[in-house]
């Protein structure tokens, strides 16, 4: 499969899962986005169209060290930390059109650990 078809694949089921996922205030939507190098979460409050929290792989604050499967691990932490400082406990989990493995799962689980429940 070529780089553009995979991407519009990707689109396609995003858009699939987005029909039935909606972020509110009481239960904010928890996005995920993988590329090859690094992953992004963001907690999303669909009604006020407005980030509550967010993290990446990217911010100094964690260093950007380890393998990227012990980097998504942080990321989830760390959102979820961000999230319970804003009072956010539940979300809803919106894999962005990934598949729920690898990273995205290892994210989703850190999360969880961290007191997430979704």
């Amino acid at each position: 499969m070529s780089q553009q078809n995979a991407h519009s694949a990707r689109i396609r089921r995003h858009t699939r899962v987005r029909r039935r996922v909606t972020g509110t205030p009481e239960r904010p939507r928890l996005a995920v986005f993988r590329s090859n190098q690094h992953i992004y979460v963001q907690v999303i409050d669909d009604a006020a169209g407005r980030t509550l929290a967010a993290a990446s792989d990217r911010e100094t604050a964690l260093g950007a060290t380890g393998s990227k499967s012990d980097r998504a691990k942080q990321v989830g932490a760390l959102v979820a930390q961000r999230a319970k400082q804003h009072g956010i406990t539940e979300v809803i989990f919106d894999r962005g059109g990934f598949r729920y493995a690898g990273r995205v799962k290892i994210l989703a689980d850190a999360a969880r650990e961290e007191g997430l429940v979704f």
